[in-house]
């Protein structure tokens, strides 16, 4: 709809005279009009008016500062014209405009912007009369677009400051550098969908047939299995400074996605894998993963809202039937997503500046008042300033990212300890106990990497992207690794996967170690190509040597499936079931009393020894 169609923007002559004598005078007190000045309202209404043509227009607009012209510009040349939260977060400022009509700085500002509020209210809703925009548009100009910032890598550490910043003597605290910590998760996720996938395959992960949320004991044991570990040291690891959990972030995601990329189902009490589980497990892991984020896209299993555990009364109520669709949120995220440079780092902070500032627009919910922070009353988020975009969508934007889109490799992410890391709630009533608002308070930057390229539609095919290089190192025949640098936390987690420590700065590689990788889904080629990007001599071909006997020797089994080990009563009765011409189709001999079934032809055997007079307990 054009915002300046007369039907609904009406003259400046007709708002002038919707304001009060007192802000008529001052507005002509600041153009200073000849003796005698007028004194009526309708005087001074035609006074201003008048002003607002040629040059006099020219000399207000120069009355205004550059926020409040750029404010103008957006207002006429924007697609949604000039909204405060969008402005602040594209010019990081608002305009001095908003002040009140008696501070001469905003005077200017206030004879051009009017609000549709009868009575002078309403900041958030302002704009410029239609005839009175005709005549700016020669002077403003057209906007600047808006633009993302990126970098080519993550600052080694941050300042962080204590929640109070003075002590007891009234010194103010000088705060403590925090190492940031990098995780590069496009090998990653790869190697964890395969980990998941084959501990569901063995029963090790256990599901609620009510919620289908995974135990906790289910995501200990997918943490266990992750590449390097989950995040942050361990579910459920704390700090001093206060008694909240970080708990799971990518053990927590895993089962959802595979529930809701449909690879797997709960039976029971447990995830069992579905006949495209077992074929994922098969399968490139590049091509499942793009499934899984497509169909996380459109999933309302979970809404990831609910891992901020600092909101309250999101469950049940009208908390939940106020909040929006998670469905309409995503597509939203994924947009912008697709907009970030591949290969470069981008702080998560101007990426939610961007969002605002390029309308990528989804709400948390329809009524903030909902919601709230330890008390249902004094807590609630509906207060002004209690449910701006940072403390609902800016959480949720983080928790996407943090938990989801990094778990499933699109982004390589930078963080620290949620302890401290952002302080726009602690301001909030009820949040005098809380560290951090969210577990996923921490996260700093995030970089699109190629898997995230292509799983976005940004590419039409994968290529790996190629790991950095940041410490040095000399590989020996004799199988030592000496380092020459201080080793990145990812090759940190590589050396340790394939060598085992033997003194400072000394390693010494253990084929067993690589053997176990390659049964866990890695390519041998990833150990080699990392050892050979970080010494300046080739590889000995001793080390050549047996990485190639490794990886023969590593294909030279491969699950066919999960099957189930069946004890008969008898010999008699196992030769008679394996020799029955139906049932015989789903077992084979395991000795003289047992039976091996396939786990997925379990049901079709049950069918087949019922024939046969036989019963088989299902514990």
């Amino acid at each position: 709809m054009n915002r300046f169609d007369k039907s609904r923007n009406p003259s400046a002559l007709m708002m002038l005279g919707m304001l009060n004598s007192e802000s008529l005078k001052a507005m002509v007190q600041w153009l200073s009009p000849p003796k005698p000045r007028p004194r009526r309202k309708a005087d001074l209404v035609e006074t201003i008016e008048s002003a607002l043509h040629g040059e006099s227009l020219r000399r207000i607009w120069n009355g205004l500062d550059d926020l409040e012209k750029l404010a103008v510009s957006e207002e006429l040349y924007g697609e949604r014209g000039y909204d405060r939260e969008r402005f602040a977060a594209k010019y990081g400022a608002q305009p001095k405009g908003h002040l009140p009509v008696n501070r001469p700085a905003s005077i200017p500002f206030r004879m051009i912007f009017h609000s549709r509020d009868r009575w002078g209210g309403g900041d958030d809703d302002l704009f410029i009369p239609r005839d009175l925009a005709d005549r700016l548009r020669p002077l403003a100009g057209e906007p600047p677009e808006t633009s993302l910032t990126s970098h080519d890598d993550v600052p080694q550490t941050v300042r962080r400051l204590p929640r109070y910043r003075f002590t007891h003597d009234g010194k103010e605290s000088p705060g403590t550098d925090e190492d940031v910590r990098r995780r590069d998760m496009e090998r990653t996720a790869q190697r964890d969908l395969v980990t998941v996938l084959r501990l569901i395959d063995l029963g090790r992960v256990g599901a609620s047939g009510k919620t289908r949320r995974a135990t906790a004991a289910a995501m200990r044991h997918i943490d266990e299995g992750l590449d390097g570990g989950d995040f942050y040291e361990a579910p459920g690891v704390k700090r001093e400074t206060s008694e909240q959990e970080i708990g799971p972030i990518r053990a927590h995601a895993w089962p959802w996605l595979v529930l809701a990329g449909r690879l797997a189902e709960v039976r029971g009490s447990k995830l069992a894998l579905t006949k495209a589980g077992h074929k994922a497990l098969g399968a490139a892991p590049v091509e499942t993963l793009r499934l899984l984020w497509r169909r996380w896209i459109g999933t309302s299993l979970l809404d990831e809202f609910s891992r901020i555990d600092g909101i309250k009364s999101q469950s049940g109520g009208r908390g939940k039937s106020a909040k929006t669709a998670v469905a309409r949120r995503r597509p939203v995220i994924a947009e912008a997503l697709a907009e970030c440079p591949v290969g470069r780092w981008v702080l998560v902070d101007g990426f939610s500046d961007y969002m605002q500032a390029e309308a990528f627009d989804f709400q948390i919910t329809r009524d903030p008042w909902t919601l709230y922070i330890a008390d249902p009353h004094y807590g609630s988020m509906g207060y002004d300033g209690h449910h701006g975009w940072s403390i609902l969508e800016g959480r949720y934007l983080l928790c996407v990212l943090f938990e989801y889109v990094a778990t499933l490799g699109l982004i390589d992410v930078a963080y620290t300890h949620p302890a401290n890391a952002r302080r726009d709630f602690m301001d909030l009533w009820g949040a005098d106990e809380l560290a951090w608002l969210s577990r996923y308070d921490g996260l700093l930057y995030f970089r699109l990497n190629p898997l995230g390229a292509y799983c976005l539609g940004l590419s039409d095919t994968y290529e790996p992207g190629i790991p950095d290089v940041r410490a040095s190192l000399n590989v020996f025949p004799d199988r030592r690794v000496t380092v020459r640098d201080t080793l990145g936390l990812e090759e940190r987690l590589i050396l340790e996967t394939i060598a085992e420590p033997e003194a400072e700065g000394v390693w010494h590689l253990d084929y067993d170690k690589v053997l176990k990788a390659l049964e866990n889904g890695r390519d041998v080629s990833e150990f080699r190509d990392f050892l050979a990007a970080r010494d300046d001599q080739p590889l000995p071909e001793a080390v050549e040597g047996s990485f190639r006997n490794v990886s023969r020797g590593a294909r030279a089994l491969a699950i066919g499936g999960s099957a189930l080990l069946i004890e008969c009563a008898d010999e008699e009765t196992a030769a008679r079931v394996a020799g029955d011409r139906t049932s015989s189709k789903f077992c084979m001999r395991a000795g003289k009393t047992r039976l091996v079934v396939r786990t997925s032809q379990e049901a079709a055997f049950r069918k087949a020894v019922r024939g046969l007079g036989y019963g088989m307990p299902s514990v």
